[in-house]
């Protein structure tokens, strides 16, 4: 992938969701809960605020959830990737 976020922007491949709930339930594609979890992919140069760069807090590699209506969905190469920005990022999973 040759993708490259600006600014506060980040890209994020999303985390597919289960298929199948706990007691054994398989769902089908409708059915299934948009997921808001993913994996840091690139980051952007950061953020200007009053004229000076400020970096992000975020890194490639970071597993992070999401708002669920944040971003813009994209394909690249058959793939779908989600950008959004900085402030959209609820946490880091750990």
């Amino acid at each position: 992938m040759n993708i490259k976020p600006l600014g506060d922007r980040v890209v994020i491949k999303v985390m597919e969701s289960e298929e199948m709930t706990k007691s054994g339930i398989v769902l089908p594609g409708t059915a299934k809960e948009k997921p808001m979890q993913g994996e840091i992919l690139a980051v952007g140069s950061g953020e200007l605020i009053e004229g000076k760069r400020v970096p992000l807090e975020l890194k490639i590699g970071d597993k992070v959830l999401y708002s669920k209506y944040a971003g813009t969905e994209v394909k690249i190469d058959g793939e779908e990737f989600l950008i959004l920005k900085q402030n959209d990022v609820l946490a880091i999973i750990l």
